[in-house]
């Protein structure tokens, strides 16, 4: 069990990828930074998706850095380094094809 959220452009590719084992609470920070809570199912996501605007993935990417842009690691594990690096990524890849498609669709399994 674990949480694989992916995010796909309108011809149905990968474009985004994030990966949490069932007791990381790093995805219940990215489904927050999504407001996508209603897809969190406990040890995984729900199996639903939904389709994210530009704006949205944008408001998500402000909400990561008022997260994470002021810390600076003073006792972080490498863990949580990737962990942030992994959110960063995901909202990143989705804000560029949002950015060029208009929306990206974002699946949580």
């Amino acid at each position: 069990m674990g949480h694989d959220i992916s995010g796909y452009n309108k011809a149905g590719e990968e474009i985004a990828y994030a990966r949490f084992s069932m007791g990381n609470y790093n995805a219940i920070t990215l489904y927050s930074i999504l407001e996508a809570d209603k897809f969190y199912a406990g040890v995984s996501g729900s199996g639903g998706c939904s389709t994210f605007t530009i704006e949205q993935i944008e408001k998500a990417l402000i909400i990561y850095k008022e997260l994470y842009d002021n810390e600076n690691s003073l006792s972080e594990s490498d863990f949580l380094d990737w962990d942030q690096k992994q959110i960063r990524n995901f909202i990143l890849n989705c804000l560029a094809t949002a950015q060029k498609e208009e929306c990206v669709k974002v699946y949580f399994g």
